[in-house]
């Protein structure tokens, strides 16, 4: 079973009863929506309940963290890379989430649906119309409002049993455990004073590393029966009690701890050290002073600190978003993210030609949420900016598959900015690739030449080389490799270009040296392409490098070279994560194995390639000429093994996990 769901912080607690229903519910419901207030621990319960789904239960089960969206601009794109599509395809992206789905028994779980009630509404109900397999488990703090919703109530912990069990196990972590009369007696008074709500739980007992038990419980019962005005008894307690407690946890934090508390609300994923020092850093919070206000702000639960990054629970982050609008610094923190985000765009498109690659995009994924809302702030209030972040990111996101959120904010940058001519250009030949990709070669066609138009106004040889790559790309793609020849070389007679966009050319111009079956010399530049990508420690270059020695090799019937040459090809994929990429690099191994009449695994690899294919929404592409040899080789496997054979072990490879196949396929 695929499957990931958010890291835990502690043992689940109680909820037995709770945990038995919801299970049993998603097996009879298709929509099931867990409503209660912030803090209640919605989450956490389908969390626990949907990892615990076994692989008879459900095929998948993915999990889309939908608190990181400022607005529902971007929900289907967040929505289809958590179910683990890289969509290609120009058509709706709702349709290309339907079919990837189709009928296989997924669950999917939207965590906080509640600012995007109306959008996830509309996505859910079309969905579950068109996968019959389907399951949604969605939380929020308010119905989806859809006609087959079940409502799933969560309400609190009961105060004498769960409560007290999850208040014990908190305070266990922390230290401290009771066994006097007078403890347990104030336990319990604590327990009934925050109503059972857990999340005000876990913040009560990281506090009592600072104060006794009795001592906390006498604050809380003084604190709690100061906030029964006339305004708080229109809540009800439950939101009384988590208010307070969070309250109370702020005024038990130092000055600066405050205030970092309030700078990290600016973070829509979870925070990496290094960006949250960088982002929140100045005034009181620089060097040491920042580091113990973070280590204050674990040690009381106010933040989570896991696998190197930090997680704030949504009431805990409003919170901390409300006292930095108290404070009057939204803009300036939102200035500062963008500015962090924009700076490690920069470093990686700066290591794109180097032994940081692959660490570079791994990065880029890790903060893709905050780079959309560093993005998002920036066209709001400074879209020159927005043009030169979106500009760096486009070609990263082309590769690693998020197509539709580069055209988003690719164009709207177009739209809003006018020059400089270079930002200009990078913007419209990092939109033509995503164009391209998606298989409209006219719109990239003239992409690439208004890109051209631009690098010459500005004197940029760089874009000029560029948008060279991209026109030649588009040539091939349709079959016209001589062409894309002729532009490779006029292209790269340009001086003074930045490497990365040399090495891209280079790989056009050995493509098109295949195609026109010029093969002596596309090994040439292959082979020297191939060893200056290695020199540099470079991934990208160096697997399609890989990919045409392999295709040469096929042509020149080196069978166990092609094979050799495809597996290196999707080694590199693997490491940048190009599932596009993959996709290609197994069809090619497929055409060697069949080659060497290994049939059998010629049917896995091309089964194992076909989810891959899938994953980017559309069949399977590449340069016309390749297409013959894989029809070939098809049928050359199938009649080594038979069809019988041949379609079980096609069958079995689609079924299993793509990542985990690949694997296999990569240690032979």
């Amino acid at each position: 079973m695929d499957t990931w769901m958010p890291p835990e912080s502690g043992t689940f607690v109680g909820r037995a009863g709770e945990v038995e229903e919801l299970a049993s519910l998603l097996g009879e419901r298709r929509l099931v929506t867990l409503v209660g207030t912030g803090g209640i621990g919605k989450s956490r319960l389908a969390s626990h309940v949907a990892g615990g789904g076994g692989p008879d239960v459900f095929a998948r089960v993915h999990w889309a963290p939908l608190w990181s969206l400022a607005h529902d601009s971007l929900l289907i794109p967040l929505v289809a890379d958590a179910c683990g599509l890289s969509d290609h395809s120009p058509g709706d992206p709702v349709d290309a989430l339907a079919d990837w789905i189709g009928a296989r028994r997924v669950l999917l779980v939207l965590d906080s649906c509640e600012h995007l009630v109306a959008a996830c509404a509309a996505l859910v109900k079309d969905l579950l119309a068109r996968c019959p397999g389907l399951v949604v488990l969605a939380t929020s703090r308010e119905p989806l409002g859809t006609e087959d919703e079940f409502l799933f109530p969560v309400g609190p912990l009961p105060v004498d049993s769960d409560a007290m069990e999850l208040f014990a196990d908190r305070a266990g972590a922390v230290g401290v455990r009771w066994t006097r009369p007078e403890d347990f007696v104030a336990a319990a008074e604590v327990c009934g004073w925050l109503e059972g709500v857990p999340l005000a739980l876990e913040l009560a007992a990281a506090q009592l590393r600072e104060r006794s038990l009795p001592a906390m419980a006498r604050l809380l019962r003084g604190r709690l029966s100061l906030s029964e005005g006339p305004e708080s008894r229109a809540q009800p307690p439950r939101h009384r009690a988590l208010r307070t407690t969070i309250g109370w946890s702020h005024e038990l934090c130092e000055p600066r701890e405050r205030l970092l508390w309030a700078r990290l609300s600016v973070f829509h994923s979870a925070a990496a050290v290094d960006d949250a020092v960088r982002v929140c850093g100045g005034g009181p919070l620089t060097g040491d002073a920042l580091e113990q206000a973070l280590e204050g702000l674990v040690r009381k639960s106010v933040v989570t600190l896991s696998g190197g990054r930090l997680h704030l629970f949504d009431s805990v982050r409003e919170y901390g978003a409300m006292w930095l609008a108290e404070l009057g610094e939204t803009r300036s923190v939102a200035d500062s993210h963008a500015r962090r985000f924009h700076e490690l765009a920069l470093v990686a498109e700066d290591s794109w030609w180097g032994p940081g690659q692959a660490a570079s995009y791994a990065r880029l994924v890790g903060c893709y949420g905050d780079l959309c809302a560093a993005l998002e702030h920036l066209l709001a209030t400074d879209p020159p900016a927005a043009a030169e972040l979106a500009g760096t990111l486009g070609f990263f996101w082309a590769c690693s598959g998020h197509l539709h959120e580069a055209a988003h904010y690719l164009e709207e940058c177009v739209r809003l900015v006018s020059g400089p001519e270079a930002v200009v250009g990078k913007l419209v030949w990092a939109l033509g690739v995503v164009r391209c990709l998606r298989g409209e070669y006219d719109v990239a066609a003239r992409l690439a030449g208004r890109a051209d138009e631009c690098a010459v106004r500005a004197r940029d040889a760089t874009l000029l080389v560029d948008a060279g790559y991209l026109r030649g790309l588009v040539m091939l793609l349709r079959g016209d490799p001589r062409e894309a020849l002729a532009v490779a070389e006029r292209a790269l007679a340009e001086r003074g270009a930045a490497m990365p966009a040399v090495a891209r050319c280079r790989v056009m111009r050995v493509f098109a040296l295949t195609a026109s079956g010029l093969l002596e010399e596309a090994r040439a530049g292959a082979e020297e392409l191939r060893r200056d990508a290695a020199s540099a420690g470079e991934q990208w270059t160096r697997s399609y490098s890989e990919y045409q020695l392999a295709v040469i090799a096929l042509r020149e019937r080196r069978s166990a070279d092609a094979a050799r040459h495809a597996r290196a090809m999707l080694r590199g994929k693997r490491l940048i994560g190009d599932v596009f990429g993959l996709g290609l690099g197994l069809d090619l191994l497929a055409v060697a194995l069949s080659a060497l009449s290994r049939g059998e695994e010629a049917a896995s690899a091309y089964g194992t390639g076909e989810v891959f294919w899938r994953m980017v929404g559309h069949p399977q592409r590449g340069t016309p000429e390749l297409q013959p040899l894989r029809r070939g080789a098809e049928l050359s496997a199938r009649k080594q093994i038979g069809d019988a054979v041949y379609d079980d072990a096609y069958r079995l490879a689609t079924l299993t996990d793509p990542f985990s196949a690949l694997e296999a396929i990569l240690t032979e």
